[in-house]
């Protein structure tokens, strides 16, 4: 008898304890009639709830289903939290959603069909409906507005984490080492065969989304650093540019006050001309390194090395039966 392939559904938690049970259940109803196996690869980052036990809980009652649990030390961001799923992920493809629902389970078909037709990344494109405000949908058009003509890389608006990835892909995401990182863009950088499954994003089922408004202009500001060296070619042409203008009107005012005696009646003082120079140009050095901030940030993450996140502990449950299938 053939191996039935493995797939590996991978959910990073923070605070998600009520969602848990939901979604392991909502899971299993559309996907308990594949042809294939699966494994749970919840993990939790640091939730300052009772998530980690309620995961745990659930891996004591399986006993035909692979379900893990890894525990992070503490906080380290779904960035991170989506990494160590992908780095421990056993399966031929792996799915990443939330815990909140707003993924839909039932989607999971549609993922899989793609894959198995030749897309080695499935991407979820979200339909945002008008239970998500004016300011949610015109703050992510405005972003994918000014992102993409500036990126590096080829981007989609509005994509998910919600995605399928093969495990071609996986083996090259583990080989990648940024500390700042931006986990869809990685992918995007990485390229592959794709195709795409659209959404409509469900409310969350219980809690408060944990994505504030500061980790929500946080990720943006590191997706456009991440993306894009356009901002630090801003500063370069910016200051080229105050080159190009306070020189000629430099050389003006210096003629028309001190050669020609002042023919058209500016009345330019010595320090009026001065301080407008320094203000001018201190704003400009102002801007440039805060630019050049952001991409020395990045370097010094780089360079210190530290872990991109610590695992407290690991539990998983046992197959009783190998995948391999075979005679009995």
């Amino acid at each position: 008898m053939l191996a039935q392939q493995l797939i590996s559904i991978i959910v990073p938690v923070f605070n998600e304890a009520p969602n848990i049970p939901l979604l392991h259940d909502e899971i299993i109803k559309h996907v308990s009639s594949l042809p294939y196996q699966f494994e749970f690869v919840f993990v939790d980052d640091g939730s300052h709830d009772n998530s980690a036990e309620t995961i745990h809980h659930l891996v004591n009652q399986q006993q035909h289903e692979q379900l893990r649990l890894i525990e992070l030390s503490r906080n380290f961001g779904k960035e991170a939290a989506v990494s160590a799923g992908l780095h421990a992920a056993k399966g031929d493809a792996a799915i990443i959603l939330d815990a909140d629902l707003q993924h839909p389970p039932n989607l999971i078909r549609n993922f899989i069909q793609k894959w198995r037709r030749g897309a080695e990344v499935v991407v979820g494109v979200k339909r945002y409906g008008n239970s998500e405000g004016w300011v949610k949908r015109t703050s992510s058009d405005l972003f994918y507005n000014l992102l993409r003509p500036i990126s590096d890389t080829e981007i989609t608006p509005h994509a998910a984490d919600y995605r399928l990835l093969d495990r071609r892909v996986i083996n090259a995401f583990t080989q990648l080492h940024e500390h700042n990182r931006l986990t869809r863009g990685l992918i995007d950088w990485l390229g592959f065969k794709r195709d795409y499954v659209h959404f409509d994003v469900a409310p969350r089922a219980n809690g408060d989304r944990s994505y504030t408004f500061r980790k929500l202009f946080t990720l943006a500001v590191n997706s456009f650093t991440s993306y894009s060296l356009l901002p630090l070619r801003i500063a370069s042409y910016l200051g080229y540019s105050i080159l190009a203008l306070t020189i000629p009107v430099g050389l003006f005012l210096v003629i028309e006050t001190y050669l020609l005696n002042d023919p058209m009646g500016l009345n330019i003082t010595n320090i009026s001309m001065l301080a407008i120079l320094i203000l001018f140009l201190i704003g400009v050095v102002l801007v440039c390194m805060g630019f050049m901030a952001m991409y020395i940030a990045h370097i010094h993450a780089e360079v210190i090395n530290r872990p991109l996140y610590v695992i407290r502990d690991q539990q998983e449950t046992r197959r009783q039966e190998a995948r391999e299938g075979g005679d009995k």
